[in-house]
């Protein structure tokens, strides 16, 4: 098992003043502690237009600066939105820093979202195509002299791509996948996954024989296949146990709170998150249900202080998402918070 830290480099705001200067130092300083004490990744995502979410719209640049002051620790593109950029620009920048960190580059690669897709003058419907297309011509442009294409959305001219990959054919490469359709597309090509969601554990053991099922039975895009599960979790650890679970339960809740952009255009993204967080206990299945008949006045200022409906469909499933507490989340290992001793546990 390996560890370590995805940074969307958030920072809490007010309308839209950001200290973006002190927090890209901060986000430096953490990720040289992080190589010194041990952890064996950093990922940094590519998001756009999402403020107070995410301040990573260039993470390669981060990247740069990373190379320079680690020395072990893996530097993962977590990850590159292969639809909104030319494949070969992708290839170059992600050569370079391989080439920066003596090969310690990890190459994650995805399609995001609506929002940020149309931000940016990309059709949504073109995307699953586009990425299969650009995963398809990147390991070739990395092993290739010279390199010529002709595609549905990219044509290339022969020409030599510079500079290549350090590592040799070329680094690992993996999809962020949200759903059994992305597990099994990662397979499909030989890639490894990074899960965007958080599971509850008997959840996760069926969704990981998913993808186990199929990835010896591919011809890999690449050079190789990479048989690999990188799992999404919220994690603290505070000599206080219960602290430390509220405040990751909180800040999950949070993560897939209904203000949030890349929530908003997802249809039944509360009802899966609820499936997937293993569903309504036992000890909630009556409250559960005054939530669906509207009956109940409390539940209905709790609601409203959720920002949830009431109807049964997501806001129902978002109210009972509300009510799931922080020792149920933390038993299910959806999340991973507590003491020392809990933690190691969970």
């Amino acid at each position: 098992m390996q560890f370590g830290l995805l940074y969307e480099t958030q920072r809490p705001f007010q309308g839209t003043d950001i200290n973006w200067n002190k927090l890209y130092k901060e986000t430096l300083e953490q990720c040289e502690l992080a190589d010194q004490v041990g952890f064996d990744a950093l990922w940094f995502v590519e998001h756009h237009f999402l403020t107070g979410f995410s301040g990573s719209p260039c993470p390669e640049v981060l990247f740069g600066a990373l190379s320079q002051i680690t020395k072990q620790i893996r530097i993962g593109f977590g990850v590159s939105i292969l639809p909104h950029a030319h494949p070969v620009r992708i290839a170059e920048r992600v050569a370079m820093v391989d080439q920066l960190t003596d090969g310690r580059v990890e190459f994650g690669t995805g399609r995001s979202n609506a929002y940020e897709q149309l931000g940016l003058g990309v059709d949504p419907r073109d995307t699953r195509d586009m990425w299969s297309e650009s995963i398809s011509m990147l390991p070739k442009i990395w092993q290739s002299d010279e390199f010529e294409y002709e595609g549905k959305f990219w044509n290339v001219p022969s020409r030599r791509v510079l500079p290549k990959t350090f590592q040799k054919p070329h680094p690992r490469m993996y999809l962020a996948c949200t759903s059994e359709d992305s597990f099994r597309l990662a397979a499909e090509k030989g890639i490894g996954v990074l899960s965007s969601a958080s599971y509850a554990v008997n959840v996760l053991k069926d969704k990981l024989k998913i993808y186990r099922e199929s990835i010896g039975n591919t011809e890999p895009a690449g050079a190789f296949i990479t048989n690999f599960w990188g799992n999404n979790v919220h994690g603290f650890c505070d000599d206080d146990d219960q602290y430390a679970k509220e405040l990751a339960a909180e800040s999950m809740k949070t993560f897939f709170g209904p203000d949030k952009p890349y929530i908003q255009g997802r249809i039944g993204a509360y009802e899966q998150l609820l499936e997937d967080w293993g569903g309504v206990p036992d000890h909630l299945q009556a409250d559960f249900g005054r939530w669906l008949r509207q009956s109940d006045e409390a539940h209905q200022q709790q609601a409203a202080e959720w920002a949830s409906s009431l109807d049964s469909g997501p806001g129902a499933a978002r109210a009972a998402i509300a009510q799931l507490d922080a020792n149920v989340l933390a038993d299910r290992g959806v999340i991973i918070a507590g003491n020392p001793e809990s933690c190691c546990a969970q």
